[in-house]
């Protein structure tokens, strides 16, 4: 009599299913999505960050050199692309953001190139830290390098609303997020390769600790670091220009205009148009001196608020002078000369010029000005250190980095870059640095925020003419860790990650994991 054969006629379970090995391209088109997700704009999730490296390392780990370089680079820079877009003022695009776009998709490749080609040749604990060493090390190298500062590609803006992770940075800078992110990707992957209860238990319960006490010190932080009730405020007054008559006096100062020719000279310098210029002045001061009523003892002016020529400023600045002698205050006033300049000026409440700033880093192919080297200026007041840089200059940890209690911040974007700029970049140089910080943006979102990234106050200045954000704000700075000792932390993870790659080189390639 034959053998009876037994078949197992139970459907899988969802557990069997999950460890079934998938199709490379199925991470591959998770990490592209959720890689589209966590650019910061209108669409993103701040989860879509911890999880598209995750799968593209997946992706990148399962197939040959040459497919995971070629796929991962494409990928990076779709994400890019996909970011410019979410950003773009129109939907042209200038050749400097196009190079710019292609060179920084290469470039925030790399941690997944340089991962695929070594990590096999590192043990254990290489295999796990290369990939997030890598990666701090880029966003260092490109922020600093390159003029995109942490606005594009640095992590750490995207989970910058989640206040008790965002602490962190107060310690390190920003590029602890990045590290931390992409730890979690090489961590679940190393689990993913070998689920071996071990590895389950020493690399995710590690990483889950470490991130726990993360956590932990934002929440003693905010909770129990705060600055007392005692500490003294100032009350800032934040002024935007009023739109139409702005837009207009300015149209002509295009990047496609730049440099200007003899008739967009002439048209500028024109009685009609000077007329316009000086119509604006005089409503900034007219508002000045409304927010001085309201007990402003600081008035920031938005970002080229006062349109003039070279040859009229000096009698603008007398303007100016005169308005912060009248009403007692000071008066931070922003200048914008076209094509030329791109400036601040402090009149302290007797009248007295206590600094002229000009803008280190015009935004690439948008700005139709050069780009000019200064420090940030630092004057002591009755209300503190105060300090200023203009918009863009915002977004470069190294240049806000500096021993101030009040950032003042003028600023002017567009409808789709304003909430992304204020609260997910701006903010972050607060906590960094530990001082308040006050943007006032045309064309955006206003904001004001305490040393530890708290909002005290936003204003939407798309809709209507003129604005006026009226904010008390902490006039004491809180001492941090990044502002005494700069990148050390980058600086550590670029050299462990040199290190980690030398010994790759030398040593003999070791056999792969099998994939999941």
């Amino acid at each position: 009599m034959a053998a009876s054969i037994e078949f197992d006629s139970q459907p899988a379970t969802l557990a069997d299913r999950l460890v079934r090995p998938m199709p490379s391209g199925v991470w591959l088109a998770v990490g592209l999505a959720a890689s589209l997700l966590s650019v910061g704009g209108r669409w993103s999730l701040a989860l879509a960050a911890w999880a598209a490296p995750i799968f593209l390392l997946r992706f990148s780990r399962m197939n040959r050199p040459t497919i995971a370089i070629a796929t991962i680079t494409l990928v990076s820079f779709l994400q890019m692309l996909w970011m410019g877009l979410e950003y773009a003022t129109d939907p042209t695009s200038t050749v400097v953001t196009t190079v710019l776009t292609f060179v920084l998709g290469v470039l925030f490749a790399i941690p997944y190139i340089v991962d695929r080609l070594i990590v096999n040749r590192l043990r254990e604990v290489g295999r796990v830290f290369l990939f997030p060493l890598i990666w701090t090390a880029t966003e260092y190298i490109v922020s600093s390098n390159l003029p995109v500062g942490t606005s594009i590609g640095v992590r750490a803006f995207t989970q910058a609303e989640n206040l008790p992770l965002i602490q962190i940075i107060s310690l390190t800078g920003p590029y602890a997020i990045g590290f931390l992110i992409a730890s979690g990707a090489a961590v679940a992957n190393r689990i993913w390769e070998n689920p071996a209860r071990i590895n389950w238990v020493r690399w995710g319960g590690g990483f889950a600790a470490v991130l726990l006490v993360v956590m932990l010190y934002g929440e003693a932080r905010l909770n129990f670091a705060s600055l007392p009730s005692t500490a003294p405020n100032v009350r800032i007054a934040g002024i935007t220009a009023p739109a139409t008559l702005r837009q207009a006096a300015w149209k002509l100062v295009t990047p496609a205009n730049f440099p200007p020719s003899a008739s967009v000279k002439a048209a500028l310098a024109a009685p009609a148009t000077k007329a316009q210029f000086e119509h604006i002045a005089d409503i900034l001061l007219t508002e000045t001196h409304a927010a001085a009523k309201s007990g402003a003892r600081i008035v920031v002016w938005s970002e080229t608020a006062a349109p003039v020529l070279e040859e009229d400023k000096t009698a603008l600045l007398q303007k100016i002078s005169a308005a912060a002698r009248v009403d007692g205050l000071y008066i931070d006033a922003a200048i914008g000369v076209p094509f030329e300049r791109n400036e601040t000026y402090l009149f302290a409440p007797d009248g007295t010029q206590l600094w002229h700033y000009r803008k280190n880093h015009p935004v690439p192919g948008l700005e139709p000005v050069a780009p000019f080297q200064n420090a940030v200026p630092v004057v002591t007041t009755p209300f503190g250190r105060l300090a200023n840089v203009i918009c863009y200059d915002g977004d470069f940890p190294a240049l806000t980095r500096v021993a101030a209690d009040i950032l003042l911040l003028p600023g002017w974007d567009w409808p789709a870059m304003g909430y992304t700029h204020t609260i997910k970049m701006a903010r972050l140089r607060a906590v960094e640095n530990g001082y308040s910080l006050v943007r006032v943006d045309f064309e955006g979102l206003s904001g004001a925020f305490d040393p530890y990234g708290r909002l005290l106050a936003m204003q939407d200045t798309l809709p209507g003419e003129s604005h006026a954000m009226i904010v008390d704000v902490p006039a004491k700075r809180v001492a941090t860790f990044y502002s005494r000792t700069g990148d050390v932390f980058a600086w550590l993870c670029l050299a462990i990650a040199l290190g980690l790659c030398s010994l790759g080189i030398v040593r003999p390639r070791a056999a792969p994991a099998s994939p999941a």
